[in-house]
């Protein structure tokens, strides 16, 4: 029979990436999620019965427990950007990733990967550092011969960094950014999924990898690149005050409380304003992409592929870009 792998959150941005290459290599797959119904798409990835998803709440150690139950492995791609009712920084992305250390361990699975994020620091100056850095070491504590992947911004057709600013620049004159000159390594979705498989299938040694792409740019110069992509380079990009930023994002957050949760702030926080104003690239003596045998794939290789949608007329904006040259 082949072997099982139970991957947490393997519906969403990073997780169906995994999802599918773990099917592409022989393996079933479990896709632990909140919502299942909403997750059947994953059932393309593979022949029939051989992904399938199952109702989990990471929160819920008994859940955990029932997801994990005849794996040989998993993955943890559980993150979230804003804390939003019971889903906060500490329950998600601390004691979820907790249960899940402790309850492979339990179990008895052989391989664990733990999605992390670069800058993951218990004691760093956002609450989503510190929740990603504690989730860390209480996955290091539970299964030591954890994989643990710090990817830096992660780029795709699916991502809400490129997309969001894109669909924004369709509409505004422009674009504010906050920390504009913070400094990132955009990686590629699929690339982080590759060293999450080979974490799987014993490829990739246990340790901490973070990833990164071949580019460092900074925040302003990124927006930059997508406005060009998107050909709307009359869209002027703002680099807003990080003081400025946190009060707006004060406001989004009391808006947020007073809505009673009828507005979601995914607009910006102020906790996303600390993040911010760091930079967020691998560290100098820290494994990598290199060191797993994967060759980053560059930006301007993918951004094209799924930000055309943005563009004036759309896929059709070099066609008719090419009849305004075209004589009477």
């Amino acid at each position: 029979m082949s072997r099982l792998v139970t991957i947490f959150g393997g519906s969403g941005f990073v997780g169906r990436y995994v999802a599918r290459r773990m099917a592409q290599e022989g393996w079933r797959v479990r896709v632990a999620v909140r919502r299942p119904n909403e997750a059947l798409f994953v059932r393309t990835y593979g022949a029939v019965g051989q992904v399938e998803p199952v109702l989990c709440n990471i929160r819920d150690c008994d859940s955990v427990a029932a997801a994990l139950r005849g794996a040989d492995a998993a993955v943890n791609c559980v993150g979230i950007l804003n804390e939003v009712g019971r889903n906060t920084f500490g329950l998600v992305q601390h004691h979820g990733a907790e249960h899940v250390a402790q309850e492979a361990a339990k179990a008895g699975i052989a391989r664990l990967v733990h999605i992390s994020a670069i800058g993951a620091d218990p004691h760093g100056k956002s609450a989503y550092a510190q929740s990603k850095g504690l989730g860390e070491a209480a996955v290091t504590e539970a299964f030591p011969q954890a994989v643990i992947l710090r990817p830096s911004i992660v780029f795709g057709p699916e991502d809400q960094f490129f997309n969001r600013f894109a669909g924004m620049a369709r509409f505004l004159p422009v674009l504010p950014v906050t920390g504009g000159a913070s400094m990132f390594q955009p990686v590629y979705v699929d690339d982080v999924a590759h060293a999450a498989a080979m974490g799987v299938t014993g490829d990739a040694a246990p340790g901490i990898y973070e990833l990164g792409g071949p580019e460092t740019r900074s925040f302003a110069d990124l927006m930059e690149e997508m406005l060009e992509v998107i050909r709307r380079p009359k869209v002027l990009v703002l680099n807003l005050p990080l003081p400025v930023s946190a009060l707006m994002g004060a406001v989004f957050d009391l808006l947020q409380a007073l809505s009673l949760g009828l507005f979601t702030n995914s607009v910006l926080t102020r906790d996303q304003v600390r993040s911010l104003g760091l930079d967020n690239v691998v560290g100098k003596d820290m494994p990598g992409l290199p060191e797993l045998g994967i060759a980053p794939t560059a930006m301007d290789a993918v951004l094209p592929e799924y930000l055309w949608r943005y563009r004036p007329a759309g896929q059709f904006y070099e066609v008719r870009e090419s009849a305004k040259r075209l004589r009477p």
